[in-house]
């Protein structure tokens, strides 16, 4: 099993993280990752690169091919995340107020186009196990009782738990130097590549754990939740009151929040390894109860 997940990884890092850097490159030595630097026929050929990275991993970690293929898009994009600048970097570049304002708008809605080229190695991974004739195991997920409606409500408090979750979360584990502020209450400064990267994974792996435990909600709702989080915090403290404040009295390094610190390339890759860990973890452990009781 850890060979296969090795060669789903690998497929990852090489046609994504390496192959395919060129599209999203920086123009700067020390620019950021960002999907706004990407015209759109990079995008698209990103987005197909990641469908045939989805649908290699399936074949490459066989016969387990839908559990851990879809493992090997966030992988390569790990290797952009990790090269990439920082928030505080961005911020340096454009020090004024309306360049501050205008680079958060963008930040604040990108994490949906990184959970797409996620989204296109799923769907490598769905057609892949089409073409090779290999029926879906059943899944639990898949066989709740009760009504449509139920089913709803049930995923719509998954998503908006798993929001939750991933903030009040990021707020513990993402820990830097913080200093009180009068009006703000605190603020933080801009976050070391380690500590988001371990900061992410356990948030999103305790929100990936309590909602399959207590709601029985697949690991597709906190991956989702990666781009709203980034997009509802972008909203509540980018104010244009907030952003006056922190030019006129704070260094770029800082932020009301350590979320605002993360990139959305960052929170959508590692959100979604880390998702897809908490959910297995949650399965073993069910396991492990079960039989911890029977026995």
């Amino acid at each position: 099993m850890k060979v296969r997940i090795a060669f789903a990884a690998a497929a990852g890092v090489v046609l994504i993280g390496v192959l395919a850097w060129p599209l999203v490159a920086p123009v700067e030595a020390l620019g950021a990752v960002l999907a706004g630097n990407m015209n759109f026929g990079d995008k698209i050929t990103l987005a197909g690169l990641a469908i045939l990275t989805g649908f290699a991993a399936y074949f490459l970690s066989w016969p387990y091919g839908r559990e851990i293929g879809i493992l090997a898009v966030p992988a390569g994009l790990t290797v952009w995340a990790v090269r990439s600048c920082t928030v505080a970097g961005l911020i340096q570049q454009s020090p004024g107020l309306a360049q501050r304002q205008q680079l958060f708008a963008a930040l604040k809605w990108e994490g949906f186009f990184w959970l797409a080229i996620v989204a296109a190695g799923f769907l490598g991974v769905l057609l892949a196990q089409k073409i090779s004739s290999q029926k879906a195991k059943p899944d639990e997920d898949s066989q709740k009782t009760g009504s449509k409606a139920n089913a709803y409500v049930n995923a719509a408090i998954a998503l908006i738990g798993s929001v939750l979750i991933v903030q009040f979360c990021i707020k513990i584990f993402a820990q830097d130097v913080k200093l009180f502020d009068s009006k703000l209450g605190s603020v933080v400064a801009q976050l070391a590549i380690g500590q988001i990267v371990f900061a992410l994974l356990v948030s999103f792996g305790i929100a990936a754990f309590v909602v399959k435990k207590f709601l029985n909600a697949g690991y597709i709702w906190p991956i989702v939740a990666g781009a709203l989080v980034t997009t509802f915090v972008g909203g509540v403290c980018i104010r244009q009151d907030v952003l006056e404040y922190l030019v006129q009295n704070w260094p770029a390094v800082f932020f009301p929040s350590p979320v605002l610190s993360i990139l959305p390339v960052q929170m959508v890759t590692f959100g979604t390894l880390g998702s897809i860990a908490g959910y297995w973890i949650a399965i073993r452990y069910q396991y492990w109860r079960e039989h911890e009781m029977n026995s």
